[in-house]
């Protein structure tokens, strides 16, 4: 079954009926940096954002990570951070989409009542929806801060059956800061 639908409830149905990979998870991803607007008005990748993110797709890789399906916002910056991840984690860039509901003010909770474990969906999108979307799912409010995403990152939540909150299982980043 090809998932061409771009909802939320498309993508969980699509994720519901197709089960495929050993990991389980919810990988969430900042896009790479990108160039100003002054350079270029959609604010696609810079050389270090290409850089950090074939880095980072490339360990990610290695150690067998392998999502069901990517998705991202539609953002130039996005699309191109979720095209490196699809090219090196699933062998096809085609295999990334857009998705509405995780632009950078969008509302969590409505996303965040999609997900299940085991959807094992990689997501990439903008501060600060993604630190309030880690926030919200480990702790149930989305203005905590848990987590401080770096561009080009990955985090890696994941959900013990009957456990009412996430958690952080494991972080990739560009750099330690």
């Amino acid at each position: 079954m090809a998932f061409a639908a771009n909802s939320l409830s498309a993508l969980v149905e699509f994720l519901n009926s197709e089960r495929r990979g050993k990991n389980r998870a919810l990988y969430l991803v900042q896009h790479g940096k990108s160039l100003s607007k002054e350079q270029d008005p959609e604010q696609g990748l810079s050389q270090e954002g290409y850089a950090d993110v074939n880095r980072i797709a490339e360990v990610a890789a290695g150690y067998g990570v392998r999502p069901a399906v990517i998705r991202h916002s539609g953002k130039k910056r996005a699309r191109q951070t979720a095209e490196i991840f699809a090219e090196a984690l699933l062998g096809e860039m085609s295999k990334a989409g857009p998705i509405s509901g995780i632009d950078p003010l969008d509302d969590v909770a409505a996303v965040a009542n999609t997900l299940k474990t085991g959807d094992n969906l990689m997501l990439v999108g903008h501060l600060p929806f993604m630190e309030r979307l880690t926030g919200f799912l480990i702790t149930g409010l989305a203005e905590r801060l848990v987590f401080k995403f770096q561009n080009g990152g990955i985090v890696c939540l994941d959900k013990h059956p009957g456990a009412q909150w996430w958690y952080i299982k494991w972080t990739l980043s560009p750099c330690i800061e």
